[in-house]
């Protein structure tokens, strides 16, 4: 597994925080100065939490777990569903299904309806119905797929979850803790590291910076899986 640079996490802007008066103390041990007025994020801090967090990731694609990958601001949604594709795992990207985490057997009946529906609408089972019934369930597939289209793949609770913006997603963390599954997340200066099993001191607003830490999550759990295919064959 390849960690990006020091130059490269620089390019990307990974190292611009929040305005000073938007920081969060507990984030001081993660900073390196205050360039006109706005903080900036040590890079070798950066790359160190980075690495922590790509090996847990790692260790859970290789023993074929999952991670949800939670991250719903407009900049960030679409790089969010990519990656989350490429690694196979499930994502949220337009807002967090409440009790996702702490009542996930009643979401787990939506997402089964919901794929339910999509099996029936493309096999051809639902032309049976009048039109009017059709365009009924039409929209009810568009509405389970804002909640839970994402959500196909996941059966059970995550072994983790990777979150984008952890002051936005307030409710995905809160849930997640009290359920003790592990987050992996971006802390920009106004976050409280603290929170985080694993913190990423990073931009959590820049494009660049999303997409850059979101595909090195999204590699280690497919360099993991690699790893355990290599370890089977050789079984």
């Amino acid at each position: 597994m390849e960690l990006p640079t020091i130059m490269e996490l620089l390019q990307s802007g990974v190292h611009f925080g929040h305005q000073r008066g938007r920081w969060h103390p507990k984030m001081k041990q993660y900073l390196f100065a205050e360039r006109n007025g706005v903080h900036i994020i040590d890079l070798e801090k950066t790359l160190e939490k980075l690495k922590a967090a790509a090996e847990f990731a790692e260790k859970i694609g290789q023993n074929n777990g999952t991670i949800l990958f939670v991250g719903t601001k407009n900049q960030g949604k679409g790089i969010i569903e990519r990656y989350a594709k490429q690694a196979g795992m499930p994502y949220i990207k337009e807002r967090w299904v409440g009790g996702l985490f702490t009542n996930f057997g009643n979401v787990n009946k939506l997402i089964k309806k919901y794929k339910s529906l999509k099996e029936q609408r493309d096999s051809g089972a639902l032309a049976k119905y009048t039109k009017k019934e059709q365009v009924e369930f039409n929209k009810e597939i568009e509405r389970l797929d804002r909640m839970v289209g994402g959500l196909e793949t996941m059966t059970r609770l995550p072994e983790a979850v990777f979150i984008l913006d952890a002051k936005k997603e307030k409710t995905a963390l809160l849930e997640a803790k009290k359920r003790k599954i592990p987050v992996i997340s971006f802390a920009d200066s106004n976050i409280n590291p603290e929170i985080l099993e694993y913190p990423i001191p990073a931009n959590d607003d820049a494009v660049n910076s999303i997409d850059l830490v979101t595909r090195v999550i999204a590699e280690a759990i497919n360099f993991g899986k690699v790893k355990a295919s290599k370890e089977k064959k050789a079984e």
